[in-house]
């Protein structure tokens, strides 16, 4: 009887031990199918994180992105601060070119970054902070006088962008939207980039809602410069924006961006408002002044009502400012509906 029972016993420990080894076995294998899925993982995750090379074509240069640029300088107040309003001030290694001051709700980003020249900032400066992207507000960034071509920029490593908006006939706000698009774009920010052209058209869409309808649409002349000819603003952004507000630029048949006109031309036209773009060398005071006193302007409504509007000129460029321009333009033709 105990021979049997140790047998049974035996048994019983031997049929334990396989279960056991079976177990061990599985729980090997188990470990190495989810070690494999771990292994695994990263690579697909590496896949799946992989910048998608960014292409798009920018005043007819097809230009290519593998990545987002890391040490961009921006030339002009507007590329500036399209740029701080998407958040990129680390992507940012320099910045030169301002109109007036800097957006407050941006100084603290603008004040991290370093300002190259007051204007645009010589070919070694320029390329002394190892830019791998530059973005201008005007062209004439990128010309022998002053930084060089796009094209041997490109040479030397360094992709170029121009604010489109800027530089074409007849811009819209859509225009300055697709500006800002772009550019997040190229810098992988496309949801911040959709979140801001939302702001901005809300803030449009609300400035529009206040002035309501207009029976008769305003009719503004803009004065730039100039004492023996007016300078003023024509087929441009600027026309956009006071149509915008349901206005007439007295010059928008003008087939020119910014054009030298008559002050009998202006008296002809007969404006009811006068823009004044408050920038440069001569004072604010100065330019009504000259306006008030100009015996041929005597009969001009504006001049007779005294009715001016102040229009810094960071404002009246294609960048974020446009709610602030559109609500100047409003309240100054519409005080009695917008404030």
């Amino acid at each position: 009887m105990k021979k049997h029972r140790k047998s049974a016993i035996s048994l019983v420990m031997l049929a334990l031990a396989v279960l056991l080894l079976s177990a061990c076995g599985a729980g090997n294998t188990a470990h190495k199918s989810g070690s494999s899925a771990t292994e695994q993982q990263p690579a697909a995750s590496q896949s799946a994180t992989k910048e998608a090379s960014v292409e798009l074509e920018n005043m007819g240069v097809k230009m290519v992105f593998p990545e987002a640029p890391k040490r961009a300088i921006t030339l002009n107040q507007h590329a500036t601060e399209v740029m701080l309003a998407l958040g990129l001030e680390s992507s940012m290694v320099g910045t030169a070119y301002l109109d007036d001051s800097i957006l407050p709700e941006y100084k603290a980003q603008y004040d991290k970054i370093p300002v190259l020249a007051k204007q645009y900032p010589s070919k070694e400066v320029f390329m002394a902070a190892a830019p791998d992207f530059a973005y201008a507000g005007w062209k004439s960034a990128f010309n022998d006088k002053n930084l060089g071509s796009r094209e041997e920029l490109a040479k030397q490593d360094v992709t170029t962008y121009v604010q489109e908006s800027s530089n074409k006939p007849g811009p819209t706000l859509e225009d300055v939207y697709q500006d800002i698009l772009n550019i997040g774009r190229i810098f992988r920010v496309e949801d911040r980039a959709k979140k801001l052209v939302s702001s901005i058209r809300e803030q449009v869409e609300s400035i529009q809602t206040q002035i309501g309808t207009v029976e008769k649409a305003p009719k503004v002349f803009v004065y730039d410069s100039g004492e023996d000819k007016p300078f003023t603003a024509a087929n441009n952004y600027l026309t956009s924006l006071i149509k915008s507000v349901k206005a007439k630029n007295i010059f928008d048949d003008v087939d020119k961006s910014f054009a030298e006109v008559s002050w009998e031309e202006v008296v002809k036209r007969n404006p009811d408002v006068i823009v004044i773009l408050d920038y440069g060398d001569t004072s604010l005071e100065d330019k009504e002044k000259l306006l008030l006193s100009k015996p041929a302007l005597a009969g001009v409504e504006a001049i007779k009502n005294k009715r001016f509007v102040v229009l810094p000129l960071s404002a009246a460029a294609e960048g974020v400012r446009a709610p602030i321009a559109l609500k100047t333009l409003a309240s100054g033709l519409y005080p009695d509906k917008v404030k």
